[in-house]
């Protein structure tokens, strides 16, 4: 039995106690920290006063922000899932293509989709983007919406990869656990 473990690092900068500094979009600055604690070995690179924009020349710079972006499963956009699905994964003996399969249980989209609208597709979306597929079958018992089933294929061992990242987020995300049979 395998679990889902997430990976965790640490960053000598995270370890700083003064205020964090703004560094604009295209601007690296070499020693912003030293640490007798840090793991860094490479050369420092110390960069001479005037080679840095003046403090008024950095506020109208761009800025890179990061945002923290639950990762969810949405049949209709805009419209998160309740539901946790059941997952399977296949995967081709070469590594280069592989498939999932998402099994839910009455989705909580069955209660939404006549207020909302139709089912348009399959969305993953994490902070790295939206991964999606038009593969989505519902199964009817007694004339009734009873399940949902999505496929996403990977085709690519990049792809495989940026699908595994999204289901790490997702499974912390939710509680969930990787189990190999």
């Amino acid at each position: 039995m395998a679990a889902l473990q997430s990976l965790a690092f640490s960053s000598p900068i995270s370890h700083c106690s003064h205020q964090p500094r703004c560094v604009p979009v295209g601007l690296s600055i070499g020693a912003i920290h030293s640490s007798a604690s840090s793991s860094f070995n490479g050369q420092s690179l110390s960069l001479p006063r005037s080679s840095l924009p003046k403090h008024s020349q950095i506020q109208n710079m761009p800025r890179l922000s990061i945002m923290n972006v639950k990762p969810t499963i949405q049949f209709i956009q805009g419209t998160d899932e309740q539901t946790i699905p059941d997952v399977k994964l296949t995967k081709s003996r070469d590594g280069t293509n592989g498939m999932a399969i998402f099994s839910f249980s009455e989705p909580s989209v069955f209660d939404s989709s006549s207020v909302v609208g139709d089912i348009t597709g399959f969305y993953m979306i994490d902070e790295e983007g939206v991964l999606q597929s038009v593969d989505v079958n519902a199964k009817f018992v007694n004339g009734k919406p009873a399940g949902i089933e999505a496929k996403y294929i990977m085709r690519t061992p990049r792809e495989w990869d940026r699908f595994m990242r999204f289901m790490e987020r997702y499974a912390n995300a939710n509680g969930l656990s990787f189990v190999k049979k």
